[in-house]
């Protein structure tokens, strides 16, 4: 296959790494199938190195563990061709997988990092996230924490993830914040109205969304519920269930009829969107397979023109989307 050439659109975050370009990064998701073909999600993390791709995202909580055991042996011998990112603050229960807690407290992330960094399998780790506030623990003490990383050449950047605009505020005054991570995409567009967007442009903080082809809504392939593994996540999330899957479907359908219109993917289309909305925006469109690395990468070729933005953003207005983005005891995990 060609190599896929890329519109490189220089960051102008002040606290990111001034080289890197919106290319969107490659994450290998934990919670929708069962299993992990190793294989197939190793050749993926080197065909994504070979475009260009090489801010890569893992966090313990995913397996958990597995998944930066996985990242650690494809880098292996790669650790100069990859940007790191990986997070913390996020606990599962072994004996009950639906279960959450959060933990911010500094000797958790001491222990958190140290862990982190011997499943990598390296010695530094460039972009480390708190993956979600803790309401028991106050964001200075937790950054604080993290900041002390940085000091030891443990971790070189620090970043948040689903924060409120006002705790980005109080965390930067402790520590640089380089990167905020929340879900944002079509159908998830709450970041516009809760100042997140606006802080990260006003603080110089690079922006990620996770998730930006809802969870592989927005790409057309899932047609019903029934398409999901009995443990797939989805299953127990609102907008995946019953009236909601269906309303939401009708909204994807005029995704996909406007995609096939530009000769595009439905996927190509909601990716490009999310590009479009600036440049210190870096999507994460996670997979597993090689396949759907590179239908992703090419979207960085679609130019959308004003009049199709507002086609889209037509079909999935800021409330649009039907039922919550998770169940509502996950929702209280969310700092808002």
């Amino acid at each position: 296959m060609r190599r896929i050439k890329r519109r490189h659109r220089h960051a102008r975050w002040r606290h990111f790494p001034q080289h890197f370009t919106q290319t969107p990064l490659l994450q290998l998701p934990d919670f929708y199938t069962t299993g992990t073909d190793a294989r197939e999600a190793t050749a993926t993390l080197h065909r994504a190195l070979e475009l260009g791709v090489n801010l890569l995202d893992t966090a313990d909580m995913y397996g958990p563990h597995t998944n930066e055991e996985l990242i650690g042996k494809a880098i292996a011998g790669k650790r100069d061709q990859v940007f790191l990112a990986s997070k913390f603050g996020i606990v599962r229960d072994p004996a009950n997988p639906t279960a959450r807690g959060v933990n911010g407290r500094p000797q958790y992330i001491r222990q958190s990092i140290d862990g982190t960094l011997k499943r990598l399998g390296v010695d530094t780790l460039d972009l480390y996230y708190q993956h979600r506030i803790d309401p028991q623990v106050a964001i200075e003490e937790t950054v604080g924490a993290m900041a002390e990383l940085v000091s030891a050449g443990k971790v070189r950047y620090l970043g948040l993830s689903e924060a409120s605009a006002a705790t980005l505020e109080r965390a930067h005054k402790v520590h640089p914040i380089s990167a905020l991570q929340s879900e944002y995409s079509l159908w998830s567009r709450d970041q516009e109205g809760n100042g997140c967007l606006a802080a990260c442009q006003r603080l110089g903080v690079a922006f990620v969304p996770y998730s930006p082809l809802g969870r592989g809504f927005l790409t057309g392939a899932l047609k019903s519920p029934d398409d999901f593994a009995a443990d797939d996540y989805r299953r127990f999330s609102p907008r995946f269930q019953g009236e909601n899957f269906a309303k939401n479907l009708l909204l994807v359908q005029q995704v996909q009829a406007l995609a096939a219109e530009k000769g595009v993917t439905a996927g190509q289309l909601a990716l490009a969107w999310v590009l479009a909305q600036g440049d210190y925006l870096i999507p994460i469109p996670g997979t597993k397979q090689r396949k759907y690395l590179e239908e992703n990468v090419a979207a960085l070729e679609v130019t959308l023109s004003a009049e199709e933005l507002h086609a889209l953003e037509a079909v999935f207005a800021a409330n649009a989307t039907a039922g919550l983005r998770y169940p509502e005891e996950v929702m209280k995990l969310l700092d808002r």
